[in-house]
């Protein structure tokens, strides 16, 4: 919600002009009760009506609430308790509820459904199947909208990253090469698939890692941390992994990198390098079949 503060100087009184921001949650005042609910103050947005079956009991006049705020059908704002899976600005994977002559209506977590208009839709979207979306605001109309195009919501110059920053990843599709992958909802990255050892899904939310910055502009993702920082962080997992499987477990070089991330949770790479530092730090000692702790 946008705030400012405007003084009035003959009689000393201050008092608060917002607007409500559309597509986000607000915390609004009730200015007064209708029988189909209460209105709540918008500042410079107008009332913005409650419908009855979000009010809570004893809510009286001046008592503040957090609401969603969003446009209806006939372009006024709404608010709602309702907490839908994604606001404004948000990318999500939705499932199409239905379709018709406007375009797909997904369910988002909101009892009126958010409208993909077809020019919106990379493919046309079908009932029942599910599409990764970024959630806006149409200006004119004030309503909520959903749109499958994602590449003009990012690319966003102003966003900088460096090797090796922690990020959050949103997995959007599977090509050949690994998955494609939203960076901290501002820019696309690669997350290919020798650097991935479990089972990940479309719309998987993830820890990542910024790999390498390309000079084309590509960004080559990881999921496990590069450099001697992460050798430290494994090393002692590797040592709990064995103190609670009393001090040897039956794995090699020679075994399969599934095999190795199904005990450790670590890319056989990974596990390769923390072991060497184990040996060299003498903590553990390598055997024919096996590794044991010292």
């Amino acid at each position: 919600m946008v705030m400012v503060e405007v003084r009035t100087e003959s009689h000393n009184l201050s008092k608060n002009i917002y607007m409500a921001d559309i597509g986000k949650f607000n915390t609004l005042a009730m200015v007064r009760a209708v029988e189909f609910g209460v209105y709540l103050d918008g500042g410079e947005s107008g009332e913005i009506l409650l419908p009855k079956k979000y009010v809570p009991d004893h809510f009286a006049v001046g008592d503040e609430i957090e609401v969603f705020v969003y446009g209806d059908s006939e372009d006024r704002l709404v608010a709602t308790t309702e907490k839908p899976y994604a606001k404004a600005g948000d990318f999500a994977l939705l499932k199409v509820h239905s379709v018709n002559d406007v375009g797909a209506f997904l369910d988002w977590g909101l009892s009126k459904h958010l409208l993909v208009p077809f020019r919106e839709q990379k493919i046309k979207m079908e009932a029942g199947k599910s599409y990764v979306v970024c959630v806006y605001v149409d200006e004119q109309t004030n309503r909520m909208c959903g749109s499958a195009r994602l590449d003009r919501f990012l690319n966003n110059p102003d966003v900088e990253f460096v090797r090796g920053q922690e990020v959050d990843l949103l997995l959007v599709s599977h090509t050949d090469l690994g998955y494609n992958a939203i960076i901290d909802g501002a820019r696309w990255g690669v997350l290919y698939n020798n650097e991935v050892f479990q089972e990940l899904r479309q719309g998987d939310h993830v820890k990542g890692y910024i790999r390498k910055l390309r000079e084309d502009g590509k960004i080559d993702l990881s999921l496990q941390k590069q450099g001697y920082s992460n050798v430290a962080d494994v090393t002692t997992t590797i040592v709990e992994i064995l103190r609670a499987r009393g001090g040897f477990i039956n794995v090699t070089d020679k075994s399969t990198p599934d095999v190795i991330y199904e005990i450790f949770g670590m890319s056989k790479k990974t596990y390769k390098k923390a072991v060497g530092s184990l040996y060299k730090d003498r903590l553990i000692t390598l055997e024919e079949n096996g590794i044991r702790l010292v």
